[in-house]
């Protein structure tokens, strides 16, 4: 992958497969109030739906790795024609660190995508920074 538009990082008192666990709930924090409904199968498709400052939402993307406890990666599709030139990769990586989990979640653009001011890109980090907060607190109180 070419370097990511936006990368993210957050250190979680939980072993990874806690962390894993967390962030494969089908209600997970991360998600932020979302449902995802996804088998996490590499190659399976996944929807996201959910309410966004009161606008219903429905997000889409397939799963492209799934090691339980060490990485997660999926495409992303919000807004734009769905298309997978038109798509986000997102990927999450845990490792242990002490006692607790290193996570680190980033995007990457894909195909077609237009190039991302600075104002865009504090808003990506801001919305995957909220959701990592999401994941910390949901594996935390496993």
């Amino acid at each position: 992958m070419a370097d990511p538009i936006v990368e993210v990082e957050t250190t979680i008192d939980a072993d990874p497969m806690t962390v894993w666990s967390a962030m494969t709930n089908r209600q997970s924090p991360m998600f932020m109030g979302a449902t995802m409904e996804s088998d996490w199968t590499p190659g399976s498709r996944y929807t996201l739906h959910g309410d966004w400052n009161g606008t219903a939402f429905t997000d889409y993307g397939e799963i492209e790795t799934a090691e339980p406890g060490r990485e997660l990666s999926f495409t992303h599709w919000s807004k734009t024609e769905e298309a997978p030139e038109s798509y986000n990769a997102v990927r999450v990586r845990i490792a242990p660190e002490g006692n607790g989990s290193r996570v680190t979640l980033a995007q990457f653009g894909r195909g077609k995508t237009q190039p991302v001011d600075d104002k865009t890109r504090a808003e990506f980090r801001k919305n995957w920074a909220m959701m990592l907060d999401g994941l910390k607190r949901a594996a935390e109180a496993k």
